[in-house]
């Protein structure tokens, strides 16, 4: 077998596979040999088929097979052997002769390899970006604690509606006219009335009391929402019509979910027995929560204005055809349109890896299945948090987390965050960070 690279400019390279009889015909040979002492067929004893019949009804078949296996060991080989930095996977050259693919023929495979760019991005403390302090507000802990008292109160049954609570009542469809639309919407449901983002219309809501009747209500104008609409007329999802007309609106009952006692019972829970003992000690537990939530968004922050800059800084020569071309062999269901408008993406995010990987081989950075492990556990841990307060045990978590490592796609996803992460965490000591107070609602307008 023989192996030449002909590289046709920086970016992209053909490999040549020539492969002769002398090759393949000994591992043919005993393909066949191995499934005629296989295979069964009628007026022949099992393991008694001769190899020429073998060879004769699958012989082509199994000769394919085995160049097929010879030709992909070859080239990834060949990669590997000679240290060749590839994007994409090797492609077949598309304008290669057919073969008849006989026992003595010679072989002659093209493939078309795209070549990594040379990365020459660098980072110093010329490089500046803003690092985010991000304060918390008394506003902002008035609202984190009202939030997290409402989620350990009960519900109740007020007279009147007031701010924050749930009418439940019965929305009727109405003709222009105001006479009821026949065969229209009759549906009894919620309505929050914090999803009411009219101020007029919220404010003729409040007020009201079981039994009392809206004759005319702007339902969409109230909500601007369309898949809030959708779940309040309780509408088909797949294609909803949602109607311009307005609704009657009868209240049949008022929910109340009303806060929990800043008191023993509440703190025991929301932090296990006596941890928490008073309203000042409870409030610089939210603010220690807080700080950490808006640290790890600072955090975020920084890494989406590094990747931005550093994107805008990687501006190296890709093989772009060759690769467009790859990926419409690994996506065959993308069409032409939809390549073109996501390639732009697709070359800033391969930029960026390449980026990654010259810092992690620069900087000798390793990756250890440790680290895996521990962010997956993490990962695991928070979705499971969601669902159910109580915490799995360390045994259980550990179970969950060796067999979600177990799919390849989600090792390779947390692969890639921890690679980012050990990216980013040196990449801060290298440039310069401006250190800014800001107080967290500016924080979210900088989103």
């Amino acid at each position: 077998m023989n192996i030449t690279q002909e590289k046709t400019d920086d970016l992209n390279s053909i490999v040549t596979v020539k492969i002769t009889p002398d090759d393949y015909q000994e591992a043919v040979n005993k393909k066949i040999k191995d499934q005629a002492k296989k295979m069964k067929l009628p007026g022949f004893r099992p393991g008694m088929v001769p190899p020429a019949h073998v060879k004769k009804m699958y012989g082509k078949s199994i000769l394919v097979e085995e160049i097929n296996t010879m030709l992909s060991e070859a080239v990834n080989n060949y990669i590997q052997q000679n240290e060749i930095e590839i994007l994409g996977q090797p492609l077949p050259k598309q304008d290669d002769a057919s073969f008849n693919w006989d026992f003595n023929d010679e072989f002659v495979f093209n493939y078309d390899l795209g070549l990594a760019p040379e990365v020459n991005v660098e980072f110093s403390a010329k490089d500046k970006l803003t690092q985010y302090n991000i304060k918390v507000d008394d506003e902002t802990l008035a609202a984190r604690t009202k939030s997290i008292r409402r989620s350990y109160g009960k519900m109740t049954n007020p007279e009147i509606v007031a701010d924050g609570d749930v009418i439940f009542g019965e929305f009727i469809q109405l003709n222009a006219d105001g006479s009821v639309f026949e065969n229209g919407i009759n549906v009894t449901t919620s309505l929050r009335l914090d999803a009411v983002k009219d101020a007029t219309i919220l404010k003729s809501l409040i007020g009201l009391k079981k039994g009392d009747v809206i004759e005319s209500f702007d339902l969409v104008t109230a909500v601007d929402d369309q898949k809030l609409l959708i779940k309040i007329l309780k509408l088909e999802e797949e294609n909803p019509i949602i109607p311009e007309s307005k609704f009657k609106l009868t209240v049949k009952n008022i929910n109340r979910l009303e806060e929990s006692d800043l008191n023993q019972e509440f703190f025991d829970k929301l932090f296990g027995e006596n941890s928490v003992t008073t309203e000042e000690e409870f409030k610089a537990k939210i603010t220690e929560e807080l700080e950490s939530m808006m640290a790890q968004d600072a955090d975020k922050k920084l890494a989406a204005d590094l990747y931005k800059y550093g994107s805008e800084k990687a501006t190296m020569p890709l093989p772009d055809e060759f690769l467009k071309r790859w990926l419409k062999v690994a996506n065959k269901e993308v069409n032409n349109e939809e390549l073109e408008s996501g390639y732009n993406d697709f070359a800033k995010n391969l930029r960026w890896t390449l980026v990654e990987n010259k810092i992690m081989k620069d900087q000798k950075i390793e990756i250890k299945y440790e680290d895996v492990y521990q962010l997956a556990k993490i990962r695991l841990d928070a979705q499971f948090r969601m669902y159910s307060p109580q915490a799995l045990s360390e045994e259980q978590l550990g179970q969950y987390t060796a067999q979600f490592l177990q799919d390849k796609e989600n090792a390779n996803r947390i692969f890639d965050e921890v690679k980012a992460q050990k990216v980013f965490d040196y990449l801060k000591t290298v440039i310069t960070l401006d250190k800014q107070d800001i107080d967290y609602n500016k924080f979210q307008e900088l989103k």
